[in-house]
């Protein structure tokens, strides 16, 4: 006859008999599914994502250059492999393909489109967006009034500008301010139009256009003109307008884009934060559920180890090892079935909350669309399911002790807690110990992203050897804390210890959770603050100007900054520009492409404006063709004064300059710095918004910057504004805002992860301690005692969860800060104090209320 009927009364049986302890285990399962979900929604809606199409919604078809610079190499023992990365510089179209598209049949316009920045000085100045009428079909944008321009001194305005035809405009463009009449109004948001002759020139760049729109004829559908004009470019033999200069694998044939594809055309800030959001979010995916394994494991086991003596009583009856782990199976697989479900369900509106915090607070693009079609939420099911999955397997395993014991001996094993752990177990842990400090050794030989992965690795590795030595680590602390426990502590020291002393597993999964959260928190917390300190400082001290002149809109006009260099009582102006260069190496023998950014500088303004600290050569030589490269990033790839590196402009260009000097000063000013000019040749728009003025000696700055004001004015200039006391320049990475909201979401989720799971591990034992307590209580101890023992043994928990889970964290955040900022890790205060205080409050109340009944 078959056993399933007996294994399934068991089960249930036992679920009914255990359910208190099982529920101090359901809010780590839902918690788990809840994160689990949420993040692989969140990956799987921006690896779906596209660039939201706007200004050529009314367009068919969409010509534009590739702007993806790719690197192609062969890791040891693979095939080649080639990684890319998105570039952030518009690579423009030649005009002469206007030509070729329009002779495709089925074609009945191709439209050349680029925009500009203006700005409109009339009333408050306002920042548009500037391009030809004909491209507003590609919108469509309509006039609302008025009529289309006809002349270079006319112009159509975007709808809400106060502005009506007849009305004259003031618009600067390229640092040049014009009149012009309004003879029409459109319903645009932001763009203004001139007539295709003006804007062609106003862009800045005639021989090339940003993109062109194509419109097909009536009939010819999308697919068939991808076609067509695909067979039209490549006979044509169309290349962009950088193929002579690009790096050798990429890709200079024009692309082709139709439908959502569209938006790539236009939103070229889409595809880097899509990237960079993916990487984030699935390394943090990858964390969480090497914390979730460990957390729901640890608590499943630690449910199971309570119940040791009822599993080895049904092996001792005669159940079979299969018949008790197809029990054990049943109940947990029924414990957690709903509290994965429950947390899946949440997960759908937690992952569009996320969205909307990365979006509000500009880690997302605005032209980035996040897609979430319905069949993407089946995948919070598979979430739920490795959730179940998790404490499955651990059940098997957790009940594999008393399942393989002899059914005469199986009573005798469990009567009490081993003396002595199993050698592999410590070898396990301390091997574990060992690759984690390794890989922290491996992070001081880096920079960057690799030193930060190679610290993060660091610390989980060490995180899970801590908790594998978890009872070693217990008796140690019982050690140290015994002596004044027994000396000082009374009674209730000397029962305290006792209790540690026997209890070594139990306390070692007590405080293996509390070492989780306090290493994990500590290393997300303390790396962001000491990269943010270290480049605080760094931009305060390499600050020398006295004044800074600032503008908005199409940037800082270049006769202004002529006049100001004029100007007596000045010294120095740097005219200041960012942009980003990308860097092809390889990693354990992959590809790989980094995107960093960089500053365009005036040679001569240095170190007057700005000091970036030389270390090696001299920044007096720095000039067209040469560069200046960050120590950290010299040291990582062996580069000295007279070597020349290879980097990749934003516009795929890919030079290899000389170096003339090493800065220190890179958290704040960049790996690269280059002369002003070699930088704006690779730029869409290179307009700088900021110069740095530097004062003469014996020069009153305040009135210098009066003077400086008034000079503005006079030469037109009414949108720039001159600051003393400039904010110091600091570039940061262009996912610095994102990973700041990811960390803040994964610290908070999984340190409230975490803590609920200290909640419930000591639930779980204290729930376990009631009998022991109550024997306690009858020969003789009192409730005051008891209650200090159980005090004493929360403080223990906790000083040694602080202490280890500090050390751990110690030993990558020490690898990780000389790496990258040769700085000691910094931790601001306040948050030390809400880390001690959040464990220590957890642990007391975990300890002390699941055993206030047995205490009375």
């Amino acid at each position: 006859m078959s056993a399933a009927p007996g294994v399934a009364l068991i089960a249930a049986r036992s679920l009914r008999t255990h359910r208190k302890a099982w529920a101090a285990v359901v809010a780590a399962l839902a918690l788990a599914s809840l994160l689990l979900g949420t993040f692989a929604l969140v990956v799987g809606a921006t690896a779906l994502g596209h660039a939201r199409v706007e200004r050529y919604a009314g367009a068919d078809a969409v010509v534009a250059a590739d702007q993806t610079t790719r690197y192609r190499a062969k890791p040891w023992g693979s095939d080649p492999q080639t990684a890319e990365s998105a570039l952030t510089e518009r690579i423009g179209v030649p005009w002469r393909v206007v030509g070729v598209l329009e002779a495709v049949d089925g074609v009945r316009a191709a439209v050349p489109d680029s925009t500009f920045p203006v700005t409109a000085e009339r009333g408050e100045r306002t920042a548009l967006t500037g391009s030809s009428w004909d491209a507003a079909g590609l919108a469509p944008y309509a006039l609302d009034a008025g009529r289309e321009p006809r002349t270079a001194g006319e112009v159509v305005m975007p709808d809400g500008r106060e502005a009506s035809a007849g009305d004259r405009v003031r618009l600067r463009t390229g640092g040049v301010a014009r009149t012009y009449t309004v003879v029409g109004v459109a319903g645009s948001t932001d763009a203004v139009h001139f007539t295709a002759d003006t804007a062609r020139r106003l862009s800045g760049h005639p021989g090339t256009a940003d993109a062109i729109g194509l419109v097909a004829e009536p009939g010819v559908g999308a697919g068939e003109l991808h076609s067509r004009v695909r067979e039209a470019l490549d006979a044509a033999k169309a290349r962009d307008a950088r193929a002579q200069v690009r790096a050798a694998d990429d890709v200079t044939a024009l692309r082709v884009f139709t439908g959502d594809g569209r938006g790539s055309a236009e939103q070229l800030a889409a595809a880097p934060a899509r990237s960079a959001l993916l990487e984030m979010c699935g390394a943090i995916a990858g964390t969480l559920v090497l914390i979730a394994v460990l957390i729901v494991a640890s608590l499943v086991a630690q449910a199971l180890r309570q119940r040791s003596g009822e599993l080895a009583l049904l092996r001792a009856v005669g159940a079979s090892p299969r018949q008790l782990r197809a029990a054990v199976g049943r109940e947990v697989v029924r414990v957690a079935l709903w509290p994965a479900l429950l947390g899946a369900a949440c997960s759908v509106p937690a992952c569009f909350g996320l969205l909307a915090l990365l979006r509000s607070g500009g880690a997302l693009p605005s032209g980035f669309e996040p897609a979430t079609p319905a069949w993407l939420f089946t995948a919070v099911l598979v979430t739920a399911g490795l959730t179940v999955g998790i404490a499955r397997l651990t059940a098997f395993l957790g009940c594999g002790p008393v399942a393989r014991a002899r059914p005469a001996e199986a009573l005798g094993q469990t009567a009490a807690e081993p003396r002595q752990e199993r050698p592999a177990r410590r070898i396990t842990g301390l091997a574990l110990l060992a690759l984690g400090i390794s890989a922290a050794g491996t992070a001081t030989l880096q920079s960057g992203t690799v030193a930060a992965a190679a610290a993060s690795t660091a610390a989980l590795t060490m995180v899970i050897g801590s908790a594998v030595l978890g009872p070693w680590i217990a008796r140690g602390a019982t050690r140290v804390a015994a002596v004044p426990l027994r000396r000082f502590g009374g009674p209730t020291g000397r029962l305290a210890a006792a209790e540690c002393a026997a209890g070594a597993r139990r306390l070692g999964a007590a405080i293996t959770p509390v070492i989780l959260v306090t290493a994990f928190v500590l290393v997300q917390l303390a790396s962001g603050a000491t990269m943010t300190r270290a480049g605080d400082e760094q931009a305060e001290a390499a600050m020398r100007a006295d004044l800074a002149l600032t503008a908005t809109g199409d940037g800082l006009p270049s006769a202004t900054l002529e006049r100001i260099r004029g100007t007596p009582g000045v010294a120095a102006v740097n005219d200041v520009l960012r942009s980003t260069v990308v860097l092809a190496d390889r990693e354990t023998g992959s590809p790989r492409l980094e995107r960093l950014p960089v500053i365009g500088i005036t040679p001569d303004a240095l170190p007057r404006t700005l000091d970036p600290g030389t270390d090696e050569g001299s920044l007096s030589q720095l000039g067209a063709g040469t560069v200046s490269v960050g120590r950290d990033r010299a040291r990582s790839m062996d580069l000295h004064p007279g070597d020349r590196v290879r980097i990749r402009f934003g516009d795929g260009t890919e030079r290899s300059p000389r170096i003339v000097a090493v800065h220190e000063r890179s958290l704040a000013l960049g790996d690269f710095i280059l002369p002003r000019d070699d930088l704006a040749s690779h730029m869409s728009q290179p307009r700088s918004t900021e110069a740095l003025i530097a004062a003469a000696p014996g020069t009153d700055p305040a009135a210098l910057r009066h003077h400086l004001a008034e000079v503005a004015e006079s030469a037109g200039s009414s949108g720039v504004t001159v600051r003393q006391h400039p904010a110091p320049v600091r570039l940061v990475v262009e996912d610095q805002r994102a990973g700041e909201i990811l960390v803040g979401v994964a610290v908070t989720a999984i340190g409230t992860f975490t803590v609920i799971a200290v909640l419930s591990t000591l639930t779980l034992i204290g729930i376990g301690r009631r009998p022991a307590l109550r024997l306690l209580r009858l020969v003789g101890a009192g409730r005051t005692q008891l209650r200090g023992m159980l005090r004493a043994e929360a403080a223990l928990i906790a000083a040694t969860g602080l202490v280890v889970g500090a050390g751990v964290a110690a030993v990558p955040l020490l690898a990780f800060s000389f790496a990258t900022a040769r700085t000691v890790p910094y931790l601001p205060p306040l948050q030390g104090l809400l880390i001690v205080a959040v464990v220590a409050v957890t642990t007391l109340a975990g300890t002390l209320a699941p055993a206030r009944r047995a205490v009375r």
